[in-house]
């Protein structure tokens, strides 16, 4: 993976062939292709590894806990807990590579768009049913994740653009931004006023 990422982001996704990606680490197109369906699949290994570990975070988080806070605090754990895992497949530095070569490639970008619909459906889902509620009829546990995740695109740009790509900048940037939805976020949805079913 290392090796095709370092392609990519050296002399471009499109312009890269699964034949230079198997030169480069000696094995066989029918051995790349037993671990990755796709150039595309390469490129969001790593991150679809990250969005396993937070949504299994979210259905730990303490059934007591507030929702938005509950999204919130899986995000900082599974970012606490996994740090080491990405840092032994690629580097830091080669994550934020692949991470500007996404938003700078309209068919990634388009993928990596596609990608996080497809999160936020099953964050919500997650959100309502632990909540009691049918996300068919409450409209909080769709309008919370979407401006949650809304949040995070916005700072995952910014840090993106920006001259420190640390993670540690990245999650300040993080905690910045989604103090500004708390207030309008947090809170108990027991106990609130609003629609729900059941």
């Amino acid at each position: 993976m290392h090796a095709a990422l370092d392609l990519f982001t050296t002399q471009g996704y499109e312009e890269t062939t699964v034949d230079e990606i198997v030169d480069a680490v000696e094995v066989s197109q029918r051995t790349f292709f037993r671990y990755f369906a796709s150039k595309e699949a390469v490129v969001f290994a790593i991150q679809e590894m990250v969005e396993s570990h937070y949504l299994s975070e979210l259905r730990r988080r303490p059934a007591a806990e507030a929702p938005f806070e509950a999204i919130r605090r899986a995000v900082f754990c599974a970012w606490n807990n996994i740090g080491d895992a990405v840092e032994a497949v690629v580097t830091v530095e080669l994550h934020m590579r692949t991470y500007q070569m996404i938003e700078s490639t309209p068919s990634l970008l388009a993928a990596h768009l596609r990608r996080s619909i497809d999160l936020e459906n099953q964050v919500a889902l997650l959100i309502a049913e632990r909540e009691g509620l049918d996300v068919d009829e409450d409209p909080r546990p769709r309008i919370a994740v979407a401006a949650f995740c809304g949040a995070m695109r916005v700072t995952g740009q910014l840090w993106g653009r920006g001259p420190d790509t640390s993670v540690e900048s990245l999650r300040a940037m993080t905690e910045r931004y989604l103090d500004h939805l708390g207030p309008a976020l947090a809170g108990d949805w027991r106990s609130g006023s609003g629609s729900r079913s059941g």
